[in-house]
């Protein structure tokens, strides 16, 4: 096994000083030690690690607080929580928050070691699984290049014609239709192609942080701003920056996103010094954008710059024709990265998914038979491992879901994944599809809310009505 980067967090030095000569004289691995926990993490901020080792009670920041603070950073580091204050439910709240295991003080030597090296290989294993998942998406996997209907013949045929020219590309349509596969398509298919194709989500990331996430900033600019930062523009230099749901896009970043358009120049926050970027923009919303701009939401000639070559996705309920193709092409898709021979969906599974609405689109499709090929326990996809529920278009119950023969984090997943549509839906009824109000009532953001209901392929469109 390779080595790897681990960070121990502790206010005792003794035990500090114990973990690393233990880790050090007993594997390859490179350790780091911290005593004090707001250090540590600003260490982590600098530089990844694979596994952090924290004890759970610190005057300053107890461990829990530090395993939220290091999954909001990089969600795939494993973490592992020892303390002498061992107690059930701690240990539930440290595994429920995504620590990979939990030691009590006294420990033994065997112990430890043996949590470590099984804390790596799952480290090893989930960005084996990532390098699969971008594998598949760069070897032209592109989703709406599948389709057989008029509609998605001339979306192809668009693609073709503007990815060699340097156009600003709008990309519009409902959520879950593949705006963002058809930007990369554009992407791959240009002269740019070489170089970075980077993407930004105006709707996850906070007003007061977008202009630094997009520009930059120097050291100072702001508090916490330690030191300088590149921006995704300065990333995506030569390549393309592609703007999802700019629809959302606050007025004070409409107007320097003009700027970066018209001149091809911006300034990182606090800087007084002008940048000059080359780059090829692709923005895409499921907003209705004149809409936007009656209501002085949206800047005319903002959208009139990004408006170039306009590319419009359809509902997947339009193209009906499209669901058996897009269907097998998940079902190839997901075969290979669960590594299950599942190969085939049965008539009556077909004839069920034909028959759905999807207000979700292509996204909500793909979810459904990732989920079946997990818990398909033959070769054929059949209508019980769709987990549907025709009434109301959502998830079974979670008492209808049996994980009993899949691992752990599988299951995990597959019942969080349930469990989101099924809050979500409910929330969107309650509320009238009116978001804010929804995430006002769950207690969480209203850009959070979002990105759930994305990852979830849930429009909220069709609560509107009910």
């Amino acid at each position: 096994m390779m080595a790897g980067k681990i960070l121990i967090v502790d206010d005792e030095k003794d035990m500090l000083l114990l973990l690393k000569r233990i880790i050090s004289e007993e594997t390859d691995h490179e350790v780091l030690s911290e005593s004090d926990p707001f250090r540590a993490l600003k260490l982590f901020e600098e530089q990844p690690f694979d596994l952090i080792i924290t004890d759970l009670k610190m005057p300053k920041m107890d461990g829990i607080k530090l395993l939220d603070e290091v999954k909001k950073i990089r969600p795939m580091t494993s973490f592992i929580v020892i303390t002498a204050y061992a107690t059930i439910d701690t240990a539930v709240e440290a595994i429920k928050k995504g620590a990979y295991d939990y030691i009590s003080k006294p420990f033994r030597r065997e112990r430890i070691l043996l949590t470590i090296d099984k804390a790596m290989k799952w480290q090893g294993m989930e960005k084996e699984n990532v390098k699969l998942r971008q594998a598949l998406a760069e070897k032209g996997n592109l989703t709406p290049q599948v389709g057989v209907t008029p509609m998605m013949k001339e979306v192809f045929d668009r693609v073709r014609q503007v990815a060699p020219t340097t156009a600003t590309v709008l990309i519009t349509g409902a959520t879950g239709t593949g705006k963002e596969l058809v930007a990369r398509a554009i992407h791959r298919n240009s002269l740019r192609s070489s170089k970075r194709f980077v993407t930004i989500n105006c709707t996850a990331i906070p007003e007061q942080v977008i202009e630094s996430e997009l520009f930059g900033h120097v050291k100072g600019a702001f508090t916490g701003a330690w030191k300088d930062k590149k921006g995704l523009v300065e990333e995506a230099n030569e390549g393309t920056l592609f703007l999802d749901e700019i629809g959302d896009l606050n007025p004070n970043m409409q107007t320097k996103l003009l700027r970066l358009l018209q001149e091809g120049e911006y300034k990182p926050v606090g800087s007084v010094v002008t940048k000059k970027a080359d780059l090829r923009i692709i923005a895409a919303t499921n907003h209705n954008l004149r809409a936007d701009i009656e209501e002085g939401q949206f800047r005319e000639d903002l959208y009139y710059r990004l408006n170039v070559v306009h590319i419009h996705l359809p509902c997947l309920k339009q193209r009906k024709q499209d669901v058996s193709l897009l269907a097998y092409h998940f079902l190839q898709k997901y075969a290979r990265v669960y590594q299950k021979d599942v190969h085939e969906i049965s008539p009556a599974a077909m004839q069920i998914l034909m028959a759905q609405e999807f207000p979700g689109n292509i996204r909500e499709l793909e979810n459904i038979i990732e989920r079946g090929v997990i818990f398909c326990r033959g070769s054929t996809l059949e209508v019980r491992d769709l987990f549907l529920d025709n009434e109301q278009n959502a998830f079974y119950p979670e008492t209808a879901c049996d994980v009993s023969h899949i691992p752990f984090k599988e299951a995990k997943d597959v019942m969080l994944k349930l469990f989101h549509s099924q809050y979500i839906r409910s929330l969107l009824r309650e509320s009238g599809g009116n978001i804010s109000r929804a995430a006002e009532v769950a207690g969480i953001r209203r850009q959070y809310l979002h990105r759930l209901m994305k990852e979830a392929g849930i429009n909220g469109e069709e609560f509107r009505s009910q």
